[in-house]
């Protein structure tokens, strides 16, 4: 059995597994996200001004990062440095 050189992989495989690795980021990223929303909630009440606001800040840039993952336009990949959103403050 011979060695896999990469010319020896059909472009669509390559790109059909990065689409794999992008969602299941995705998939990662709004688990993530749950989890956050979920142990703040009830936590709201008791602390810090701005806390309130960093939590909510930290939730809408995990779901945008999430959707940029599987947009169809260039730099959307999981290794890419597309068009970053960031919400504002």
């Amino acid at each position: 059995m011979s060695a896999l050189r990469s010319g020896d992989i059909p472009e669509g495989m390559i790109q059909a597994m990065d689409a794999a690795k992008r969602q299941g980021l995705q998939k990662d990223l709004r688990a993530l996200a749950a989890n956050i929303r979920a142990d703040a909630e009830g936590r709201y009440d008791s602390a810090e001004p701005g806390w309130r606001a960093g939590v909510e800040w930290t939730l809408l840039w995990i779901e945008n990062t999430a959707s940029q993952l599987t947009e169809d336009r260039p730099g959307a990949g999981a290794g890419g440095r597309g068009q970053g959103v960031s919400p504002e403050w």
